[in-house]
């Protein structure tokens, strides 16, 4: 009875039509199969390996239909797409230096100074808050606020105290995290992270005469199988930073007046600010301590042991990305205070999900005015 039973013709899909795709590193073509109605090309190309995050569809397909053995219409689509070109490229720290102009600042006799604290960019860290072009884009918003500081304040001296963990690095918690998170790599990280540190000191110099600083921290340090090696005051990639920007600011004449590293066996450094002893201005890192409730105790230690902040009357720290003002002495005339300064990273994301609600902060740049002879009384800007 089956004898004369035929299979159905097949249906070929009209020549050139065939699914594929085909990418040369920079463009690409894609032609679907057989649909019965428009598909998603962003999910289409997605599905296939190429994220919309760095691939996006150029032009208008092009579309060839046939009908199917049971009446319906089949429609297939030709379209290109494209590697997405990124509003950002890596400035070498040489090619910036290459388009400074300095202009010498106007001298002004206000006995004010304003400190700048950038902490924490952890350039080449990817998180909740983006990637590498997230870091730029904020970074550069809140040189814009501080410029608007500086223009209004008619300021005699500015400081610049790198707080530390400027790049990322590869090797300061479970390797294969970092190497999945990370955007850039670590030769990368310390060429942009120059270039922004650089972008920060031309936008002072153009106000006032800089002092420039940078202390070690554990993201910066040298290290081998995670444990830092090395002298922990200057084998440190924010003062290899520190050195190319001296080099280069030397070279074309910004207005740098103080470069200031630790020494090799310490981490951090203080100087006084007036040369006057009104304020003596010591800055650390601050993963010399596991919890912020601890740095009392051990600024007291290090007054007791004479160390380099046992002079100290105003005391700046990172590493623990929020923002934090505390008086720690109430004798008039002898206060001691400490300014824990604001992240600039993209989100500490596994500290999130540990500490749940509070465990983040908004990024900012924490800044402060300074005036000889007065009392500093903790005001700070956030900017």
């Amino acid at each position: 009875m089956l004898d004369d039973l035929q299979p159905a013709k097949k249906v070929e899909a009209p020549s050139g039509f065939r699914p594929a795709i085909e990418f040369d590193g920079n463009e690409g073509v894609a032609t679907t199969e057989g649909l019965p109605d428009a598909p998603n090309f962003d999910e289409f190309l997605e599905e296939r390996g190429y994220s919309p995050d760095e691939y996006e569809v150029v032009g208008t397909p092009r579309t060839s239909q046939w009908q199917r053995w049971d009446g319906e219409w089949l429609t297939a689509y030709r379209f290109h797409f494209r590697k997405k070109v990124t509003e950002f490229h890596l400035p070498t720290l040489y090619a910036e230096a290459k388009r400074s102009k300095p202009k010498a600042p106007k001298p002004v006799k206000s006995g004010k100074t304003f400190v700048i604290c950038p902490a924490d960019f952890q350039i080449g860290k990817g998180g909740s808050r983006g990637g590498h072009e997230e870091s730029i884009q904020r970074i550069h918003a809140a040189y814009d606020r501080i410029e608007r500081k500086l223009k209004a304040g008619n300021y005699e001296h500015i400081v610049i105290l790198d707080m530390g963990d400027v790049i990322e690095g590869v090797n300061n918690k479970a390797d294969m995290d970092q190497l999945v998170t990370n955007t850039l790599s670590p030769m990368q990280q310390v060429d942009l992270a120059s270039a922004l540190l650089w972008d920060l000191i031309k936008l002072a110099t153009k106000y006032a005469p800089v002092t420039y600083g940078s202390v070690a921290s554990n993201h910066c340090q040298f290290r081998v199988s995670k444990a830092a090696v090395g002298q922990p005051g200057t084998d440190d990639w924010g003062v290899v930073i520190l050195q190319q920007l001296r080099r280069l600011a030397t070279e074309v004449g910004l207005p740098v007046e103080r470069w200031l590293v630790p020494q090799p066996h310490d981490e951090g450094f203080a100087f006084d600010v007036f040369n006057d002893g009104s304020h003596i201005l010591g800055a650390i890192h601050g993963h010399q301590v596991s919890r912020p409730d601890s740095f009392q105790l051990f600024w007291s230690k290090a007054v007791f042991n004479s160390s380099y902040l046992a002079a100290a009357t105003l005391m700046v720290s990172g590493h623990f990305h929020h923002h934090r003002v505390e008086q720690f002495s109430g004798t008039e005339g002898r206060e001691r205070w400490w300014v824990q300064a604001s992240t600039m990273d993209n989100g500490s994301d596994w500290y999130t999900r540990n500490q749940g609600a509070g465990g983040d902060s908004t990024p900012a740049v924490t800044c402060f005015e300074l005036e000889k002879g007065v009392p500093f009384r903790g005001k700070v800007d956030l900017l």
